[in-house]
């Protein structure tokens, strides 16, 4: 595997961030008030993961992979090497059924609907309800 990096964004760096989940993932609009971190690659942004802040927990959303990167295993790489965020606060996340296994394989677990905090439970519902499937996760270290 080749060398990759992982750093919590320089807030400088925010527009090239920005301007990767436009060209990659558009419905993904990253937000200055979140915890965003970086994977790098020979100076390249390869990935990014963004971490919402609530008072008394945060939800891992928007992880993103460059398609060019895709296929070399990197989503469980980069969840494994950012256990220094999902740690520091309760952490939950939305993930969507086929990903299930990636969120497994780094510390999550399925949690029932009910048992999200209120803030995401509304959330939760209105996303399945547009059609997303989606599985409620929460990180619960090994």
């Amino acid at each position: 595997m080749a060398d990759y990096r992982f750093f919590p964004l320089d807030t400088l760096r925010f527009p090239i961030v920005a301007r990767f989940y436009k060209d990659h993932y558009p419905a993904g609009k990253p937000k200055k008030d979140e915890v965003i971190w970086t994977m790098e690659r020979e100076k390249r942004l390869a990935g990014a993961v963004r971490f919402r802040q609530f008072n008394e927990f945060q939800l891992l959303t928007g992880m993103l992979i460059d398609p060019e990167f895709r296929g070399e295993k990197l989503g469980a790489t980069f969840l494994k090497s950012i256990q220094e965020q999902t740690q520091s606060k309760i952490c939950y996340c939305l993930a969507y059924r086929y990903l299930v296994s990636l969120y497994e394989g780094a510390g999550f677990y399925i949690i029932d609907d009910h048992a999200l905090p209120d803030e995401l439970q509304g959330r939760y519902a209105s996303y399945c309800n547009s059609g997303k499937d989606l599985v409620p996760m929460q990180y619960l270290p090994k």
